[in-house]
């Protein structure tokens, strides 16, 4: 029989729904700054920087969502505290994001709260049809396109643009090092077609955040 979640723990996965897709978020690190280099952009500039970080604002919803979910799920005390440790940190990710948006004069994805919805379901079927090394597998994989969807950013992001290109190289960093404490945990390799269809949802979402 499948372990049904507490009513604390369904209260907890609601409010982090709520607060991830309609309130502003608040950070627990200082967002990361080039203080030596002042950013000044054009209004090209600024569009094409929105754009790229309201995609990256996508994906933090999506972390949220994911890591919620799977910590929802998880029989195991011990894997709930990662994926609530680790949705605390992509918080920070989430409000760096934001923050920045605003600075640019740029709006969240209005499609964030199905966004939200879709990454909170795969994660919810990955924690309880694969059990929890699957679900760790799911995470490395998942981190490991952050990463290298985030390093595209970086070549695409205006060369002036240090405070986006600050925040984004931080946030490589952390994706980079939540995909090797998944491995450590003891996560499986996913199998070939499901990074296939992980890739193309990942292409999905980013095509049509950078829009809308």
């Amino acid at each position: 029989m499948p372990r049904l979640p507490t009513l604390d723990q369904l209260c907890r996965a609601a409010d982090t729904a709520l607060r991830t897709v309609f309130t502003q978020p608040h950070a627990s690190r200082s967002c990361p700054t080039v203080p030596e280099r002042a950013t000044e952009l054009s209004p090209a500039d600024k569009a094409q920087a929105g754009a790229l970080m309201r995609v990256n604002h996508v994906g933090e919803v999506c972390a949220q969502a994911l890591y919620t979910a799977q910590a929802l799920v998880t029989k195991n005390p011990a894997l709930r505290n990662h994926f609530l440790h680790a949705a605390a940190e992509e918080t920070d990710h989430l409000a760096w994001t934001r923050q920045r948006l605003d600075e640019l004069g740029a709006r969240p994805s209005v499609l964030n709260p199905l966004w939200y919805a879709g990454a909170f379901g795969l994660g919810a079927l990955a924690g309880q049809l694969g059990g929890d090394r699957w679900s760790l597998g799911f995470v490395v994989e998942t981190e490991n396109q952050v990463a290298a969807h985030l390093q595209s950013h970086l070549e695409h992001l205006p060369a002036d643009d240090h405070a986006s290109r600050a925040i984004v190289v931080q946030m490589k960093d952390d994706e980079e090092r939540h995909s090797q404490e998944a491995l450590l945990a003891g996560a499986l390799d996913l199998p070939a077609p499901v990074k296939s269809l992980m890739t193309l949802a990942a292409k999905v979402m980013t095509t049509v955040a950078h829009r809308i």
